[in-house]
């Protein structure tokens, strides 16, 4: 029986990288901000294949003497995918990386943009 339960959660026994984010939309967009402090332009690497957007990289390891008491900082390669629907723009994605702060901004295609109608009067 032990084997068994081991086997169905195999996710809560591996440590797994994957950096904290957030997704909001406002105005057209929407925004993807994941948190990467430590992480260098460098170490990054975003593409968007098969409506997938992949977000790879690498956290390096502080330099320390000695033995951790407690370590809740991970270190080494991570990956985060999104699923894009149809109503992405694939081609126009901004990406910038601020104060451990990595920022995709995500433009909806203009046909799904809601449309302001005027009224006119006779």
């Amino acid at each position: 029986m032990a084997d068994k339960e081991i086997m169905e959660r195999p996710e809560e026994t591996r440590r797994q990288i994957r950096p904290l984010y957030s997704i909001t939309e406002d105005k057209g967009e929407v925004t993807i901000y994941l948190d990467m402090p430590g992480v260098g332009k460098e170490d990054l690497s975003i593409s968007i294949e098969n409506n997938e957007l992949r977000v790879i990289g690498k956290r390096g390891g502080e330099n320390t003497s000695g033995n951790y008491l407690v370590r809740e900082r991970r270190t080494g390669d991570f990956a985060n995918s999104f699923t894009l629907d149809n109503t992405i723009d694939q081609n126009n994605v901004d990406a910038s990386l601020e104060s451990g702060l990595l920022t995709i901004k995500l433009h909806l295609k203009e046909e799904v943009k809601p449309k302001r109608i005027q009224i006119k009067t006779s």
